[in-house]
Order: structure tokens, then C-alpha cells, then sequence
């Protein structure tokens, strides 16, 4: 079976329920449910992984795309993810993961394959339950805590005033990157938005 068959596994990294919702640390969540509305499809649990899933097509005629979210708490993620990339067949070169990144300044979207994973709980687990770390990144700059706040109550935290005015245009375009990937390719994605 060729990778075409394979859809694409992307993985929204956040924590489950309202209280975490607006946090900096849940923006994979956010992109995710953008992604859901472009495809047209709604979240529902998966009957075999503790992860909410939305699947459809990405672009006109283009791959299939099965959206994550798990619903484990972030610093558990891998374990849904490796489930179902197990039950969708999906190659590690198919596993999109959409995170939060402090090494990066808020407002830049950034996307590799493989390396650390910088102290990011979620990435952790991933790549210790998928056995590897050679998948996708799509990292989403929220920049270091201002003074010497402590990153883990930073990440934990709503964006500010002043960063929501532009959240939705940078989750919208964290969202065209995710798609970039998918349909065109790491190297074009990377060519196309590492710009600015």
C-alpha cells in the first residue's frame, strides 16, 4: 500500500476541557477546530483512542485527513496518537503535530520534521509512544513568559489582550501551513511560510 492511501494523522496538542480552552498551551486545539470547519466535518469521541476525531478531505479532491485531539491531559498525549496511527495505518512521515513553542516568538509559525522536543510534555510523550521522533511539527510561536514567570504557568495561561487581537489571523495561518503540508509537501510549506 502506497503512502496516498494513508490519510494524515493531525494531532492538535492540548488539554481537555473549558477551563484549559483559551489557553496558550491548547492552540494545537485551536487550529484543529479550524481545520475541522474547513473540511467540513465535527469532532466525535473515537471508539477505540481517548481522542475527539474529525475526519475528511483536505483541499478539492485532496488527501484524507484525520483531525486529533486527545483527551488525555497533554503530558499523556502520546498514547491516543499512537493508537490511532495504529488504527488508520498512518506512516510516521504522516503524523502532523500542532504545539504551542516557547522558543519561538509569538506571532511566527514555524514547521520541521523531527528533532527535541524542548521541554514540551506533549511532544514527549508522542515521541515516546510512537517509538520515534521523525514526524511533523507545526510549531506555533507563544514566546518566552515575560520577567522570570515560570514557562509552566506561562504555558498555562490566557493569551494577552494585546496577542488576541491577532490569535485568529495566526491560527488561521498556522492552519494554511498544517494544509501546506499536507497537500504540497514539507520542503514547499517550509519555502512558502518560513519567511515571516
Amino acid at each position: 500500500m502506497s503512502e496516498e492511501t494513508h490519510p494524515w494523522l493531525v494531532v492538535g496538542l492540548g488539554n481537555p476541557g473549558r477551563e484549559y480552552a483559551d489557553h496558550r498551551h491548547n492552540v494545537g486545539f485551536m487550529v484543529a477546530d479550524l481545520l475541522a470547519g474547513r473540511i467540513g466535518a465535527r469532532f466525535g469521541r473515537h471508539r477505540r483512542a481517548n481522542a475527539e476525531v474529525a475526519e475528511g478531505r483536505l483541499g478539492l479532491g485532496g488527501p484524507r485527513v484525520v483531525l486529533a485531539k486527545p483527551l488525555t491531559y497533554m503530558n499523556l498525549s502520546g498514547g491516543p496518537v499512537a493508537g490511532l496511527a495504529r488504527f488508520y495505518k498512518v506512516p510516521l512521515s504522516q503524523v502532523v503535530a500542532v504545539h504551542d513553542e516557547l522558543d519561538i516568538p509569538y506571532g511566527q509559525v514555524r514547521v520541521k520534521c523531527g528533532g527535541g522536543e524542548g521541554g514540551h510534555n506533549g511532544l514527549r510523550s508522542m515521541s515516546r509512544s510512537l517509538g520515534a521522533k521523525d514526524y511533523v511539527r507545526v510549531r506555533f510561536g507563544i514566546g518566552r513568559p515575560p520577567g522570570r514567570q515560570d514557562p509552566a504557568d506561562f504555558v498555562l495561561s490566557n493569551f494577552s489582550s494585546v496577542e488576541r487581537k491577532e490569535l485568529e489571523f495566526l491560527v488561521d495561518r498556522a492552519a494554511d501551513v498544517v494544509e501546506g503540508v499536507v497537500v504540497r509537501g514539507l520542503e514547499w510549506t517550509q519555502n512558502a511560510y518560513h519567511g515571516g
